[in-house]
């Protein structure tokens, strides 16, 4: 007996070595380029009312149709595509199909797109997952969508050891019949400022578990398309609108001018403003608090704009060089007997009070005569 037969009569399990396994590159990476990976599982996640399933309606039109997704992302593999919406009415569907049907220019009736018209499917029952797993072997889809998980079973979604089954059923599914899994989900309440993955509700499992994933997020007026995948890069975000083309409502790509990246202030545009906003000089300390910068980068950027006579020093501090026809401001002079302790700081003597001496105040001076 050779090793590998004896392996798998020890363990059980079917297993290859490595350099023999098929290699796929020649398979379609993409179901829909640069959004949802070929054949696979994962998550379209937002927060309520922020259309993810007319995300999910248009993303399950291209690939019954071919048309792009979004009228921007080319599908790459075509097929029938099985729906359940489970929030939605039957009418509220057709509509919605109709209006993105439009947008696509494209024909519902003519496309092998089916709506399981049951009342309820639970994951959790094995009756209802025997007739999913034959309602798939019969229509053959290659995109099952489910809208959304929370109304496809009775578990606690933020326990691992009851999301974990039926996610692992789903990707039974995926993997028998070859067909990619879109699972419609909710995010947290207040997880704004969480990473997309992050606020999904539940379990960490969810996140986990897909390929690839879509996040919808409201900004201001738009809203934002994250997309994230396990085995490619994700891209950057873009901004879709529902846009309203007479009866027909659909999602479209809106492209906002780009804005360029705010650059950081440099040193001597921080160390001008400083001075620009102040009313009198400013000391070297009061520049560096104001700045917010290292007193060796000061002294190096207040020494080049003195150079550039931008920057004037005198006893007082620092100021900006007046105007040439402007009058230059003159600041009191530093009283005479100022001392200073060498950190630059100077103590002035106040003046005196009425019956005050140098030497000290009238009850602390020595008896005379």
């Amino acid at each position: 007996m050779n090793a590998r037969s004896a392996c798998n009569a020890q363990i059980g399990l079917p297993v290859q070595r490595a350099c023999d396994l098929t290699d796929s590159t020649d398979e379609p990476q993409w179901l829909i380029e640069g959004l949802w990976a070929a054949q696979a599982v994962g998550i379209l996640g937002g927060e309520p009312k922020c259309c993810k399933s007319f995300l999910a309606l248009d993303i399950a039109v291209s690939v019954a149709s071919g048309v792009p997704c979004l009228r921007r992302f080319p599908v790459r593999h075509t097929g029938p595509v099985l729906l359940f919406p489970a929030e939605d009415s039957l009418s509220v569907v057709r509509r919605r199909l109709g209006g993105i049907c439009a947008a696509a220019n494209t024909v519902l009736d003519q496309l092998p797109l089916y709506v399981i018209t049951a009342p309820r499917l639970l994951l959790d029952t094995p009756q209802d997952r025997r007739s999913l797993r034959q309602t798939v072997a019969e229509l053959k889809p290659a995109l099952l969508v489910l809208d959304p998980f929370i109304r496809l079973h009775r578990a606690d979604e933020n326990a691992s050891k009851e999301v974990a089954p039926l996610l692992g059923y789903l990707r039974e599914l995926q993997r028998e019949f070859h067909m990619a899994v879109l699972l419609v989900h909710h995010v947290r309440k207040r997880s704004g400022k969480d990473r997309p993955g992050q606020a999904l509700r539940g379990s960490s499992d969810l996140h986990g578990w897909g390929d690839s994933n879509l996040y919808l997020r409201r900004n201001c007026k738009h809203l934002r398309l994250a997309i994230e995948h396990r085995a490619a890069p994700s891209p950057e975000d873009i901004t879709v609108d529902l846009a309203d083309d007479g009866p027909a409502l659909s999602l479209s790509v809106f492209d906002a001018p780009a804005e360029p990246e705010p650059q950081p202030a440099s040193p001597s545009e921080r160390v001008v403003q400083a001075m620009t906003d102040a009313a009198t000089p400013l000391s070297a300390q009061q520049l560096r608090k104001l700045c917010r910068m290292r007193t060796a980068t000061l002294c190096d950027t207040l020494a080049d704009l003195q150079r550039r006579r931008q920057v004037v020093h005198s006893p007082d501090g620092y100021r900006l060089t007046p105007p040439k026809d402007e009058k230059p401001v003159s600041f009191p002079a530093t009283p005479i007997g100022s001392t200073g302790n060498g950190n630059g700081k100077r103590t002035v003597q106040l003046p005196l009070l009425s019956g005050e001496t140098q030497a000290g105040s009238a009850g602390t001076q020595p008896a005379q005569g």
